[in-house]
């Protein structure tokens, strides 16, 4: 009965989130003429490795791994490094990073504009232009040191957010 509980808690935080009317920042908006396909929520992690950049030990983002869900709290894709999205139809779209702005709070990581570069598939992800992520909670950099002696690990941060895609609007 409590794992029962907390899933249905868990599940409803998921429609709690999709459901605020989100005013995206202006320098992260996609261009006109895009309309919005779909806003899933995304749980799981940002994945960072320390490295040594520039002669100075960082950590260095990776990717992401995490599991995309409607508003239901249903499954209904991934997201991977790349950037890339999979969709449950099969359709997947790959991006590039355009624009990020800062997230509300200095432990979330920052909400961004992707551009959809790639795509494969016939499916909702096959038209996808922009794509914002939003509302994020946490995802930043792990608070433990990088340094000689944790060269070449991985740490996985936890986050949640939410993604909006958009398509070109035809005519």
């Amino acid at each position: 009965m409590k794992f029962l509980t907390t899933a249905l808690l868990f599940l409803s935080s998921f429609t709690t989130v999709l459901a605020q009317v989100i005013s995206i920042p202006d320098g992260i908006q996609p261009p006109a003429g895009h309309t919005q396909l779909i806003t899933t929520h995304a749980k799981g992690a940002q994945i960072y490795q320390c490295m040594l950049l520039d002669n100075q030990y960082r950590w260095h983002l990776t990717g992401p791994d995490a599991t995309l869900f409607n508003e239901q709290g249903a499954i209904v894709g991934s997201h991977s490094t790349g950037p890339q999205w999979k969709y449950r139809d099969g359709s997947v779209v790959t991006g590039r990073l355009v624009k990020k702005t800062n997230a509300t709070h200095k432990t979330a990581a920052p909400w961004l504009l992707v551009q959809g570069l790639a795509h494969s598939g016939t499916g909702l992800f096959a038209t996808v232009s922009f794509i914002n992520r939003i509302n994020t909670q946490g995802g930043v950099k792990p608070n433990i040191p990088c340094n000689s002696n944790h060269l070449g690990s991985e740490q996985a941060v936890p986050y949640q957010a939410d993604y909006r895609f958009y398509s070109k609007q035809t005519e």
